[in-house]
C-alpha cells in the first residue's frame, strides 16, 4: 500500500513502519522502537462463502457453503504458526468474513498472540452487536467495501439496498470506537465515482479510504476492458493528490492510500519533483525502503482450504498447503522456487522494468497481473502507466518542468 497521505503532507506514524521498511536503522529515529524484519503480513481467505455476487469478487465466491474449508482448531493452529514466524498482521478476508461462525475465536486468539487482526468485509452482516464483538477482542481495523454511489455499489455487488446496508456498518463500527475505513477499487464503470467517495469519507467522518486497482483474478478475469486506461489511472491519481492535499489543507487527517499498483509509488515521486522538489528526494528514500512489491516476501495469502500464495490474487499458483507443511516452513525454511525467484527477481523481470529509473520504488509491480493477463511470469504489468521518458529518466523530466 501506498500512503498517499503521509507522504503529500509529511506526516509518518508508528504504523507505516510496516510500509516503509522495517529493518533496524532504515526508519526515522522515532520509528525504530516499531522495526522489524520483514515479516509477512498474511491475507487469510477465511471462506469463500458470501452473501453479495461482486463482479469483481477475486474468490469468485457464491451464497452457499463451500467443503474442505479450514476447521477452527486448523485455523487456530495457522495462527499460532503466524505468530510464531512474527507476522504481524493477520488480514481477514472472504467472501464474507462474517460468515465464518469462529471468526471472533480466530480473532481473538490473534491478538492474544500478538498480532493486529484486520477485517476486510463488505459490511452488510455487520451489526451493531458484531461491532461491539470486534472491538471488545481487540480488532485494530476494519475495512468495508464501497464501490461508488449507491446505485453504482448495488450494482457492483448483485443486491439492492447493499450501499446502505455497508453504511450501517460503517456507523455500527463507528458507535464501537473501532477503527473503520473505506475500500474503493478503480475500474472504467465506476471511475467517475472517485471525487464522490472523497466527499462521502467527510461527511461520514470516515477516516481512511484505500483506493484499489483492479487484479485480473477470480470474476475478475472475464471483466476484459475493465481497468481504466494509462491515461485515466493518471487522471484518477491526480484527483486523488489534488483532494488529499485540500482535506489536508483544511486542517482534516484524512488518511488516503492506494494499493495493488506500485507504479503510483513512482507516480507520486514525480508529482513531489513537479509541486515540492525539497521533499521529492526523501520521500524517494522512503519508497525505496519500501522496495515496492513485496509478494512471496512480506505479503502472503492463506486461503480457506490453506493452500498459501505469494500474494491474495495469485490464485492459480499454491506454493503449498498447511495441512501438509507448516506456512513458516514454507515461507521461511525451505520456500519454493516461485518465491526465490520474487525475493531476488532483477535479472528475470522484462527490460523495460530493468532499465526503469524507478524500479527501486516498484520492484517491477505485480507478477500475479502479468503472469494472469500475458500468460508469462516475467512479462510486463499492462497496469503500468509510466511514459518512455519517466521510465528512462525519472524525477529529472519532472523537475524540469518545476523549473520552466
Amino acid at each position: 500500500m501506498l500512503g498517499v497521505s503521509r507522504l503529500l503532507t509529511g506526516t509518518v506514524t508508528k504504523g507505516d513502519a510496516l510500509r516503509f521498511g522495517r529493518e533496524s536503522g532504515r526508519l526515522p529515529a522515532h520509528l525504530l522502537h516499531y522495526s522489524q524484519d520483514k515479516k509477512p503480513v498474511v491475507v487469510w481467505t477465511s471462506t469463500r462463502s458470501c452473501n453479495l455476487h461482486c463482479a469483481h469478487c477475486y474468490t469468485d465466491s457464491h451464497d452457499r457453503p463451500y467443503s474442505g474449508e479450514l476447521t477452527t482448531d486448523e485455523a487456530l493452529a495457522m495462527v499460532d504458526d503466524l505468530a510464531g514466524l512474527g507476522s504481524p498482521v493477520l488480514l481477514i478476508s472472504g467472501g464474507e468474513p462474517l460468515r465464518r461462525h469462529d471468526l471472533l475465536t480466530v480473532a481473538a486468539h490473534a491478538r492474544e498472540r500478538g498480532m493486529r487482526v484486520v477485517i476486510s468485509t463488505n459490511g452488510t452482516l455487520l451489526t451493531d452487536e458484531r461491532a461491539r464483538q470486534f472491538a471488545a477482542v481487540g480488532v485494530s481495523y476494519v475495512g468495508i467495501s464501497i464501490d461508488g454511489r449507491p446505485e453504482t455499489h448495488d450494482r457492483f455487488r448483485g443486491m439492492r439496498g447493499a450501499f446502505e446496508a455497508s453504511m450501517r456498518g460503517i456507523e455500527a463500527c463507528q458507535r464501537h470506537g473501532l477503527k473503520v475505513g473505506l475500500r474503493f477499487t478503480l475500474t472504467r464503470a465506476n471511475q467517475a465515482d472517485l471525487p464522490w467517495l472523497f466527499e462521502l469519507m467527510e461527511q461520514r467522518g470516515v477516516p481512511r479510504l484505500c483506493i484499489y486497482h483492479l487484479a485480473p483474478t477470480g470474476r475478475g478475469v472475464r471483466l476484459k476492458g475493465f481497468a481504466p486506461t494509462a491515461a485515466e489511472t493518471r487522471a484518477a491519481l491526480d484527483l486523488i493528490f489534488e483532494r488529499t492535499q485540500e482535506l489536508a489543507d483544511r486542517g482534516l487527517e484524512p488518511e488516503v492510500l492506494t494499493a495493488d499498483n506500485h507504479c503510483d509509488a513512482a507516480y507520486l515521486s514525480l508529482h513531489l519533483a513537479r509541486t515540492d522538489p525539497k521533499r521529492a528526494e526523501s520521500v524517494h528514500q522512503l519508497l525505496a525502503w519500501n522496495g515496492g512489491n513485496s509478494s512471496g516476501q512480506a505479503i502472503a495469502c492463506i486461503d480457506a482450504d490453506g493452500n498459501v500464495y505469494p500474494d491474495q490474487f495469485w490464485r492459480w499458483r499454491a506454493l503449498g498447503n498447511i495441512r501438509e507443511r507448516p506456512f513458516s516452513s514454507i515461507y521461511r525454511d525451505d520456500p519454493p522456487e516461485l518465491v526465490r525467484q520474487l525475493r531476488d527477481r532483477t535479472a528475470l523481470l522484462p527490460a523495460r522494468c530493468r532499465r526503469c529509473a524507478f524500479l527501486d520504488v516498484c520492484n517491477g509491480n505485480f507478477r500475479s497481473r502479468a503472469e494472469s493477463t500475458t500468460g508469462d511470469t516475467w512479462g510486463m504489468d499492462p497496469l503500468c502507466y509510466l511514459s518512455e521518458d519517466e521510465v528512462n529518466r525519472g524525477v529529472e523530466a519532472a523537475l524540469e518542468v518545476s523549473d520552466a
